[in-house]
């Protein structure tokens, strides 16, 4: 599948986004709606579960889709576990390190809750939880973050993508930076794997559920954990999975895997992987770059739509999938209802002062015609 072709042949487009065909969908920054190889290969893998063992076929399956990850991420094969949503990464990261009273994690309070939480908890561990400043929503820069480390700062915890503001931050320069100092850098990649290349040369660990950009089921995501790390991200779950137990008879050593399988402690979501290795091999085929370049057009021309309209945008300038905008003595939930009523979803999101914000987040598969319709209706 091309970009142009899906985009020109609304027969192709709908049959390959049934969503197209009742609805403008610009709401991938939320949950997704699903591409038709994923339900593909969802329902043919439960069609093979209802006549074989549910796991027939599983070590293909597995392979393939951590050898997709890894080639989205830049990574090795042996670097990527299949352990379910963002929250699962995460929270392996928080709980799995040797943790010593005095360590600082530095974290953004305003980054969605799944990226702040975790690092909380560690406080009753007696690690110092910093809340990094900004000068706006979302805005960290790699100068923003190196002024606010410390000597005491041992992890960076950031997300690639701000959920509301929409800004990007410079993964590479932030990490870069970091490993020059020995600091761990750990990366929520939810809102922009799938939509802008995130690569993980400079990253220690990273975490992203399938069901934003990556077009796949709830609670199938990708988790990350440099090669050279893994003996000091100790696993928090230990069964017959991830640790060794010929014909199935529990050993009197505990040993573990080698690679990032370490952290699969028990059996598979199925289905929610066989989702996501579709969805991965779907967004390969058409090419991130490809689909990079396409929501920042669609992006830039949404900015100048809204500002004609008299909307403000957060970050205008910013190349991200994500647009946000207000106005005043507009009521953002009536008009996000208003959309909904002509079958248009949009997403409306508050910050932490309380002003709403209506927010567009559409994928590769939206043409501009769509995108003309909903800002209309504004």
């Amino acid at each position: 599948m091309n970009l142009p072709e899906l985009q020109n042949d609304e027969a192709l487009r709908q049959r390959e986004f049934p969503v197209c065909a009742g609805k403008v969908y610009l709401a991938h920054a939320g949950v997704s709606p699903v591409p038709a190889c994923v339900t593909r290969a969802v329902q043919e893998t439960a069609a093979a579960a209802a006549l074989d063992d549910q796991e027939e076929g599983l070590g293909d399956l597995l392979r393939s889709t951590r050898a997709r990850a890894a080639e989205m991420l830049g990574a090795d094969i042996g670097e990527v576990a299949l352990i379910g949503p963002t929250t699962a990464g995460l929270s392996a990261v928080a709980a799995g390190l040797d943790w010593q009273t005095g360590d600082e994690v530095l974290i953004y309070q305003d980054d969605f809750p799944v990226n702040v939480y975790p690092w909380l908890a560690l406080e009753t561990r007696g690690v110092t939880v910093r809340r990094l400043q900004t000068p706006a929503l979302g805005h960290i820069t790699p100068e923003l973050v190196l002024e606010q480390l410390t000597d005491k700062t041992r992890l960076v915890a950031l997300a690639s993508c701000h959920f509301v503001s929409g800004w990007r931050i410079d993964h590479d320069a932030i990490g870069r930076e970091l490993r020059a100092r020995d600091i761990l850098f750990c990366l929520d990649a939810i809102q922009t794997l799938g939509a802008f290349p995130t690569t993980v040369e400079h990253v220690d660990f990273l975490a992203a559920d399938a069901h934003k950009w990556l077009l796949g089921p709830c609670a199938a995501g990708v988790f990350y954990v440099r090669r050279d790390l893994q003996d000091r991200l100790a696993p928090q779950a230990f069964g017959w999975n991830n640790v060794r137990c010929p014909d199935y008879i529990a050993q009197e050593q505990m040993t573990l895997r080698t690679d990032a399988r370490r952290y699969e402690a028990g059996s598979f979501n199925i289905l929610g992987i066989a989702g996501l290795n579709a969805a991965l091999g779907l967004l390969l085929e058409v090419g991130i770059d490809t689909i990079a370049a396409d929501l920042t057009t669609k992006r830039a021309w949404l900015v100048d739509a809204l500002r004609a309209k008299d909307f403000e945008i957060l970050f205008p300038e910013a190349q991200t999938g994500i647009t946000s905008c207000s106005r005043e003595g507009t009521e953002m939930k009536a008009l996000g209802e208003t959309l909904a009523a002509e079958n248009i979803v949009a997403s409306v999101r508050t910050e932490r002062s309380g002003r709403d914000y209506l927010r567009f987040s559409p994928h590769f598969y939206n043409t501009p015609a769509e995108l003309e319709r909903a800002v209309a209706l504004l």
